[in-house]
């Protein structure tokens, strides 16, 4: 997995875990393409939303996965089915 270091493999239930205390997970079938997901907090994204449209009074934002992508970027994640049943996840 790229040049993160990982931990034993534990299913969907252990990687959100992780996530949750800010760690970085990722599935073990994703090695080599430096792909991994993290736990964004949603007053982080609202008041982001607050400084770029100026509204002090920033909409409640709930917190999201977020994955990184092959390519370099951040983008929404959802979990498939597969993904939840996995127990392949890593933490990194």
């Amino acid at each position: 997995m790229s040049n993160e270091q990982q931990t034993a493999l534990t299913d969907f239930g252990g990687a959100v875990y992780a996530l949750k205390q800010g760690k970085k997970v990722a599935r073990n079938g994703w090695n080599g393409k430096g792909m991994w997901l993290i736990h964004i907090v949603g007053e982080a994204v609202a008041q982001a939303i607050a400084d770029r449209y100026g509204d002090g009074n920033a909409i409640p934002v709930l917190e999201a996965i977020y994955m990184k992508t092959a390519t370099g970027e951040l983008v929404p994640w959802l979990a498939s089915q597969t993904d939840v049943l996995a127990e392949d996840w890593v933490v990194l």
